[in-house]
């Protein structure tokens, strides 16, 4: 019988990398004929990439990858203007390397069982569907977000063609595919308000989406049925594959692992009463101004609930913890001490599994919020950067899955008030709230839907089955 080799390009960085290793693996599982060759860009400033692939891939032999050479980075200054620019251009600048790659695998191939039958390009990495075009190859689109960012993805070649130029916050509500509510500008990703190049990176991307030959999503049907239905019955939109949740369960490898305060943190949580402690996390690269710190302690202290803090300072090292008690209200860690613990670090995955754990204040970056909804944990909302405020308006407004902490702050915005912050963490602790209950029954068909039977099992074998038959 015919082997089939898919070619993966995942976008540069660690979330990006994790969701697309984590597909590939989820591939596998399915169907023993596949094997897959994972092309890897390594960013300038992701030193934790490498020992998380080869950890993983050691684990799944059908996984090979291919370290691309490297290639000079777009300039340092592009960074600190859009995020999505500098990424599309370091993309771009991979294309000839992909595309002599792409030649040596199909040619070491030529005289074997095995042949190519198509590509999966992260989101970001549309530019190269021409080089699968050059191969006669497949293309699929694979989206670490959700449907309701694909909605907004797919609608912004539209608007672009009647309104050439970025939003505005002050822009009218839109009507996005995949929406019941109009959605307010104020909640649109940091990216289409950025005349630096960041509105023309997403309406470049998102032009691309039509000529993948199909899309691939990390949700699943049961999570976002209006969205699902409402591409099904566009044909101008190519197939959407829900696959979700896709999730690497063991957590992401940390430089800043201490195992002596991780050991810390799990017997504190051991000792603690199911569903009484709330975690706050923001991400890898989440933090806030020593003001906007200050009313997060209050706020949290004023609750009276117990509490684990992931905390990290803008321009530190690695945004590492440093001193807290240069932001924190004086004589907080002494008020606090045996009822909270304030961490740089925490293993997310890890800590939110924990029995002990009844709440999250998340920034609502999408894996962040598929684990919490993995393990019934309900989220407090509290977005930062990229498509974060977008989420935190779909699980408030569209799925009423969390609680409405903010759904537009950023950084450098208004100082969210401790008063907001304590009545929110316990609405999110109550245990019989209606959010809480949502949530659990979520995460049971999550779980469902990857299984055998599932929705998302189902989606899957129906990708395999349209990569492999497209050739």
């Amino acid at each position: 019988m015919m082997k089939e080799e898919l070619i993966f390009v995942p976008g540069p960085g660690i979330g990006h990398l994790a969701s697309g290793l984590e597909l590939a693996k989820r591939l596998l599982d399915h169907d023993d004929r596949l094997s897959i060759t994972t092309l890897v860009m390594n960013m300038p400033f992701t030193p934790s990439i490498n020992s998380y692939t080869r950890s993983l891939t050691a684990s799944q032999p059908r996984i090979k990858l291919v370290d691309l050479p490297e290639v000079d980075p777009p300039p340092p200054e592009l960074l600190t203007k859009s995020a999505e620019a500098y990424i599309c251009d370091f993309v771009e600048s991979y294309i000839p390397h992909v595309k002599t790659t792409v030649t040596d695998i199909i040619s070491s191939l030529s005289n074997s069982d095995v042949r190519v039958a198509g590509f999966i390009f992260d989101f970001f990495c549309v530019s190269m569907i021409d080089i699968a075009n050059e191969f006669s190859l497949p293309p699929y689109i694979f989206i670490t977000s959700n449907a309701g960012f694909l909605g907004l993805m797919l609608n912004l070649p539209k608007r672009h063609d009647e309104i050439s130029e970025v939003m505005q916050m002050s822009d009218p509500d839109s009507l996005i595919p995949g929406f019941f509510n109009p959605v307010p500008a104020r909640v649109l990703p940091d990216a289409v308000f950025n005349k630096h190049g960041g509105y023309a990176a997403y309406v470049k991307v998102a032009q691309r989406f039509k000529d993948g030959k199909g899309i691939i999503v990390n949700t699943f049907a049961e999570l976002e049925p209006f969205a699902l239905r409402s591409f099904s019955d566009d044909h101008r939109i190519p197939p959407v594959y829900p696959v979700g949740p896709v999730l690497h369960l063991k957590g992401q490898p940390h430089p800043e692992i201490n195992q002596d305060q991780l050991d810390k943190i799990m017997k504190w949580l051991d000792e603690q009463p199911q569903s009484s402690v709330v975690f706050l996390c923001f991400g890898s690269f989440g933090s806030f101004s020593p003001p906007q710190v200050k009313e997060i302690a209050l706020g949290i202290e004023q609750s009276g609930i117990k509490f684990l803090w992931s905390m990290r300072f803008p321009g530190s090292p690695s945004n590492q913890f440093t001193n807290p008690e240069d932001v924190l209200p004086e004589g907080f860690l002494e008020r606090i001490e045996g009822r909270g613990i304030m961490c740089g670090w925490a293993p997310q995955v890890e800590v939110l599994a924990h029995k002990a754990i009844g709440g999250f204040v998340s920034h609502c970056g999408w894996n962040s919020i598929l684990e919490s909804l993995w393990y019934g944990v309900p989220i407090v909302t509290f977005p930062i950067y990229a498509e974060q405020q977008l989420n935190a308006f779909r699980m408030v407004k569209e799925l009423g899955l969390s609680v409405e902490l903010k759904l537009d702050y950023r950084v450098g915005g208004d100082l969210v008030t401790a008063d907001e912050i304590a009545k929110s963490v316990i609405c999110v602790m109550q245990s019989d709230s209606e959010v809480r209950k949502k949530v659990k029954e979520m995460s049971e068909k999550g779980r469902k839907a990857v299984m055998d039977g599932g929705s998302s099992f189902t989606s899957i074998t129906q990708l395999i089955q349209d990569i492999t038959g497209n050739n």
